[in-house]
């Protein structure tokens, strides 16, 4: 029932846009696997082997320290309304900081989401569909505004003091990049 493809179609592009939430899986060679949901307005089709998300200041930075150590990555969506499907980018990626040029190439794609913490670009190197005949309909209600509401209130300065103390280092003690150059 997979269909598999070498690019991002124009019909699975507008699948992707339709999207309210999108899982990310990560791996170092050693350590725990990661598998992160991420929402709101954070993920561009930059070409049909391109993509970028916008990666928020959250309780860890499990993504980011995995690309440093291995660059695959796993992306998938799936329909919660509509015609069932699910679908898989797999890639190598790479993490942008805002020091970092790419970023501020990236970062006008968005809008301003308060906790900004990185950009990921992955360069798509094959694409799956399956069916998703088992995924469940769910009605998207609304986002959640409590990490903008979080990160509106602790400013910038405190922001990166936490960042520091929580986002430096993954669960397993590998180091994200986060402060590298600062």
């Amino acid at each position: 029932m997979s269909t598999f493809f070498s690019e991002v179609t124009p019909e699975l592009k507008l699948f992707i846009e339709n999207q309210k939430i999108f899982f990310v899986a990560t791996a170092a060679k050693e350590g725990r696997i990661n598998l992160s949901p991420k929402g709101q307005d954070s993920f561009r089709v930059i070409n049909k082997n391109k993509v970028v998300w916008l990666n928020l200041t959250g309780s860890g930075n499990e993504t980011a320290a995995h690309l440093l150590k291995n660059d695959r990555m796993t992306i998938m969506f799936c329909a919660f309304e509509g015609k069932p499907l699910i679908l898989r980018l797999y890639g190598s990626a790479k993490t942008y900081h805002k020091r970092e040029s790419k970023f501020n190439e990236y970062i006008n794609l968005f809008p301003r989401i308060a906790g900004t913490r990185q950009i990921v670009e992955m360069q798509v190197e094959t694409v799956q569909t399956s069916c998703g005949y088992a995924v469940p309909f769910m009605d998207f209600k609304e986002e959640r505004n409590q990490l903008n509401a979080w990160a509106e209130k602790q400013g910038e300065e405190r922001l990166n003091n936490y960042r520091k103390e929580k986002n430096s280092k993954s669960i397993d003690g590998f180091d994200t990049g986060l402060l590298d150059s600062e």
